[in-house]
């Protein structure tokens, strides 16, 4: 398997250290603090740890405090529901002895019932986009320091923009966006895997779509943003080691908040999954 990959899937899996009680380690990757689909992930891995039979198909996450990547995070989970159909986990993330996350997820055991979707838009192929995993040499060489440092680094993923990425451009754009990524390699077949990558990925090009409409790009060094939730709703099978298109939209910004949800689509057309997430943007005191 890729080294890249199998880096991250290591970094998914947690040490037990008691019952209901679990230990991740970090990775740097460029980002000031500990990157926030990490947390999802490894919050994910540590409620699934306590579940048996059933597969998450929610989760709902506040992120609280910045991680702190050169430290380990401890993962508390609360058995809050064994029913017969489905299970609910509460999860907090503890970090230098104060709550730095917190999630409630939710699994079901497999049912049929009514299956219905709205459809995925009309988007290029993959195939015929170039690939963007990281902006070119001589854009790369005009950004801050630390946001060359964040796109420099390998990623166990690759993205397919549909719509290029303005990273110095005041240019103003609808708020909405579509990319297809997938994972750099095969991976086994562990839907529960699949899904704990996506939780991961998942945390990727939501809330800066919330700046399009404004003409500030989010690597432009004039804005602070952070996310504050994240939500996801699970809804067929999925695999990430094959094209998924991540379709984001964002309804609204306000309040130095913005907003934004997502459709992830299989390439046959299926709704995999939905996230949603609402984030702080404001513009740093020097550039108001």
């Amino acid at each position: 398997m890729d080294p890249r990959l199998a880096d991250l899937i290591k970094l998914l899996d947690l040490e037990p250290l008691e019952v209901n009680l679990f230990r991740g380690e970090s990775r740097d990757i460029g980002s000031p603090q500990v990157f926030g689909g990490q947390v999802l992930g490894q919050a994910l891995t540590a409620a699934a740890a306590t579940v048996e039979g059933r597969i998450v198909h929610s989760l709902h996450a506040y992120f609280l405090r910045r991680g702190d990547f050169n430290a380990p995070i401890v993962y508390q989970v609360d058995r809050s529901l064994d029913g017969h159909s489905f299970c609910n986990r509460r999860v907090v993330a503890i970090q230098h002895g104060a709550p730095i996350f917190n999630m409630a997820a939710s699994f079901q055991i497999q049912e049929e019932g009514f299956d219905h979707q709205m459809e995925m838009p009309p988007v290029p192929a993959p195939e015929t986009l170039p690939d963007s995993s990281r902006p070119p040499q001589e854009m790369l060489a005009r950004l801050p320091e630390g946001v060359r440092r964040f796109l420099e680094r390998p990623r166990p993923f690759e993205f397919r923009l549909v719509q290029p990425m303005e990273f110095l451009s005041q240019r103003k754009a609808p708020p909405a966006r579509q990319v297809w990524f997938r994972a750099v390699d095969k991976l086994p077949d562990d839907e529960s895997l699949h899904r704990r990558l996506l939780a991961y990925l998942s945390d990727y090009f939501l809330l800066d779509t919330a700046t399009l409409p404004h003409g500030l790009p989010s690597f432009s060094g004039r804005l602070v943003m952070a996310s504050i939730d994240h939500a996801m709703w699970f809804h067929r099978p999925l695999r990430v080691d094959e094209w998924l298109l991540y379709a984001v939209e964002s309804p609204s910004a306000s309040g130095a908040r913005g907003f934004a949800r997502a459709g992830v689509y299989a390439r046959d057309g299926r709704l995999v999954a939905s996230t949603a997430q609402e984030g702080l943007v404001r513009l740093r005191k020097e550039s108001r």
